[in-house]
């Protein structure tokens, strides 16, 4: 059961089982090898959110998708709007995502390029164009930014969240946050509170570093600027040692079983920054950790 249903039907808030169980990864288009190898650690169907990196082509793409359906999960492609180059380039990744993987779930954002390399200048934008919905996407993600965005004002960021559920309502496609990974509890949940004074009550993936090396956790933090890299500092300790030894965010996970309380509509999505394999043994083991 995903997240989506499992919101449906839930009676009472996240638990440690319920959100280690419910849980989404991501992996880059040419990351397939990885999952294979990975396969029998992950629960099966299990959300696997496909990246849409420069240097990642698109028959690429289309194959991981068509793998991670192939090892019985659920392909989540990234559709990154002003990476996309034009209409008809736009309409035939969907085919074949839908041709190759029966695809009914993407994940749109709107990119990293100063100018869209095509008509789709951010993620409303390529939303509101109806691919999505002439392809038979039944769901799709949008970014959360619990920390900010380097670049983007907080009310803009607040007003594009909205602007992007409500298209996606208004064309019958579910919406689900996903969001920016994150180092602490206290600014998530507070994100979260804030995100559900604002009436936006669709499901949200809190986005987590999955186990790494200290200093591959400071090096993706720098991402978010100085006072990122100077909480992670703080809440894992830093030492030469620290720096070559790995750390996992189950201190992370249990501060927010703890704040989320009778919030309903969350699950986590683990960013595999210390390798893919190594996110999901380290999920497996800390759920049988839990029963023994």
């Amino acid at each position: 059961m995903d997240l989506e249903t499992a919101c449906a039907t839930a009676s009472h808030g996240p638990d440690m089982d319920s959100l280690l169980s419910g849980y989404s990864l991501e992996m880059t288009a040419n990351g397939l090898p990885a999952l294979e190898r990975a396969a029998y650690a992950i629960t099966p169907g299990t959300p696997i959110s496909i990246t849409f990196l420069p240097g990642e082509d698109y028959a690429a793409r289309v194959r991981a998708a068509q793998g991670v359906r192939r090892l019985g999960f659920v392909p989540v492609p990234h559709l990154s709007a002003r990476r996309i180059g034009g209409a008809a380039e736009l309409e035939g990744f969907m085919t074949a995502l839908v041709d190759a993987a029966q695809v009914d779930r993407v994940f749109v954002v709107g990119g990293d390029p100063d100018r869209p390399l095509g008509p789709y200048a951010d993620a409303l934008a390529l939303i509101r164009s109806g691919v999505l919905m002439r392809h038979g996407v039944r769901q799709a993600g949008i970014a959360g930014y619990p920390e900010g965005h380097p670049a983007i004002p907080a009310d803009r960021l607040w007003g594009a969240l909205a602007d992007k559920s409500a298209a996606l309502s208004e064309q019958g496609i579910r919406p689900f946050i996903v969001t920016q990974f994150g180092f602490e509890a206290a600014p998530i949940l507070g994100w979260l509170d804030e995100l559900r004074a604002r009436d936006v009550a669709c499901p949200v993936r809190i986005g987590l570093p999955g186990p790494a090396r200290m200093g591959t956790l400071l090096r993706y933090a720098a991402q978010c600027g100085v006072g990122a890299s100077a909480r992670v500092m703080s809440r894992y300790g830093l030492s030469i040692t620290r720096l070559i030894n790995t750390v996992g965010p189950a201190a992370l996970v249990s501060d927010l079983v703890t704040g989320l309380g009778g919030a309903r509509g969350v699950a986590l999505h683990f960013y595999a920054f210390g390798g893919f394999q190594n996110t999901a043994e380290w999920i497996r083991s800390l759920r049988e950790a839990r029963h023994g």
